[in-house]
């Protein structure tokens, strides 16, 4: 707080994993200056695993997040596979790749029904205290129904192969521990219609009802940046493996068919004394020029097709919404987020008729052979990466994580700051202001401890103090 200008404070910020709060600093003329985005806690993940055996990282890491613990499963078991420099069984790929698509399934499905449909269908302004999910399931009771189930679906994918809904330790350095049985195929197999219809369904519910929120996609993140992925080799949708591609703003490429080991020529990482998250950024444009965004709508901008006729429709009239270029607004990740979820079922469907996922050859075996490894995968909310540096006897030195949330730091501190400038009027606070802002992050889905989410809705306080430190306005919600 300085006297010549006033700060606004969220803090906490609610329905998002772990814990942040905002700063919004206005000038004397009540304009807002800056604004920023603060993750106030740590976690250390990286310096306590130091000394860990290798083979023990998969377990350990995936303990990180209690909503995508598969993500880190399989990124800290791919950087294995690069240290025991093996390529493992087809089987095991096949298999990896289908507890991803779950992963991405019970992920996105969480996300779109239970934290920000309740903004979408009940409307931003609506009574906070009914604004949540237990609002959305006494309003649209078959709307609340079809996200349980669908996010049901993909956990069952992930228990059927790693034994555990949550934090299953399956994928190891060099494979798999087990193949899918012919019993659990079957039972999965049986879910997909189901599955495809309530994705289908969702997808067409926001197509009707992205009209009423025009305001919020303008101001809510929208704003040319680059983004970052991973494609295939030929351009086309991936979420496992594949080749890192860097595009910006107008569709051009400016960076592609990068090996995933060589991701430190794309990215740098700064930090700021305000949050301990880190902020990544393209290396080549600097920080902060250098801000790219990573997910949903960075995989759907990045893709040239999808594998699958239903996705690749969708894919098609997502682009059409910004006229064939890259869709620049984050309020569309909820979009994107839907695509994804019949790509991975449509997909899963797929993978579900392969003979292989039932072979017992899943594991390569091997030593260390490599004294660094790189695993990298799109977790549902973006890019991936583990970086190990491990000793000759396979005891960890050194890790570095870069989590989604992370690179998408940049653009979610600069959406806070185009929503305070659009929403913030005459010293005061709209109510509506409250949700909006914190729309405008949970648009990202951002997993700040990279942990499990908080249930329910957190207090929240919104201060605006005058240039004598003199309180101009609050709300306080409980």
């Amino acid at each position: 707080m300085t006297k010549k200008g006033r700060i606004l404070t969220i803090d906490p910020v609610t329905r998002l994993e772990g814990h942040a709060k905002i700063t919004l600093h206005l000038d004397d003329d009540g304009q807002v200056a800056d604004a920023r985005f603060h993750v106030t806690e740590f976690r250390g993940f990286e310096k306590f695993c130091e000394g860990r055996p290798l083979w023990e990282m998969p377990g350990i890491t995936g303990r990180i997040c209690g909503i995508c613990p598969v993500s880190h499963l399989l990124a800290s078991a791919k950087a294995g596979d690069d240290i025991l420099a093996v390529a493992i069984p087809p089987a095991a790929d096949k298999l990896r790749r289908l507890m991803n698509l779950g992963q991405i399934i019970q992920s996105h499905a969480l996300s779109f029904f239970h934290l920000s449909a309740p903004d979408l269908l009940l409307g931003m302004d609506s009574d906070p205290a009914k604004r949540n999910v237990f609002g959305l399931m006494a309003a649209e009771p078959k709307i609340a129904r079809d996200g349980i189930r669908l996010r049901q679906f993909g956990q069952e994918v992930i228990e059927a192969l790693g034994g555990k809904k949550i934090h299953p330790s399956w994928a190891v350095p060099g494979g798999v521990r087990a193949p899918l049985s012919e019993e659990s195929r079957e039972r999965l197999k049986a879910r997909l219609p189901e599955a495809l219809r309530i994705a289908e369904e969702a997808l067409e519910l926001f197509r009707k009802i992205s009209g009423r929120f025009s305001e919020e996609a303008d101001a809510l993140g929208n704003f040319p940046s680059l983004f970052l992925g991973l494609v295939t080799r030929d351009g086309g949708w991936e979420h496992y493996d594949g080749v890192l591609r860097v595009m910006d703003a107008e569709g051009a490429i400016i960076a592609d068919q990068v090996d995933p080991r060589e991701y430190r020529t794309l990215i740098a990482e700064a930090v700021e004394p305000w949050s301990y998250l880190k902020f990544p950024y393209y290396r080549k444009h600097g920080y902060p020029d250098g801000a790219y965004r990573v997910g949903p709508l960075a995989r759907l901008n990045l893709c040239e097709r999808m594998p699958t006729p239903l996705a690749e429709e969708a894919r098609r009239e997502f682009r059409r919404t910004a006229g064939d270029k890259p869709v620049t607004s984050s309020f569309f990740y909820h979009y994107a987020r839907l695509v994804e979820i019949i790509a991975s079922v449509e997909t899963a469907a797929t993978l579900l008729d392969d003979p292989d996922l039932l072979s017992s050859h899943v594991r390569a075996e091997a030593g260390i052979n490599r004294t660094s490894g790189v695993g990298v995968s799109e977790a549902p909310r973006g890019t991936l990466f583990h970086d190990y540096q491990v000793d000759e006897h396979g005891l960890i030195l050194k890790v570095n994580l870069i989590i989604a949330t992370g690179q998408n730091n940049l653009a979610m501190n600069r959406t806070v700051l185009q929503a305070a400038r659009h929403y913030i009027r005459n010293r005061k606070i709209p109510e509506g202001f409250l949700n909006r802002i914190e729309a405008g992050v949970r648009a990202f889905d951002p997993c700040l401890s990279c942990s499990t989410h908080a249930f329910g809705q957190m207090p929240l306080q919104v201060v605006l103090f005058g240039p004598e430190g003199e309180t101009l306005d609050e709300r306080t919600r409980e």
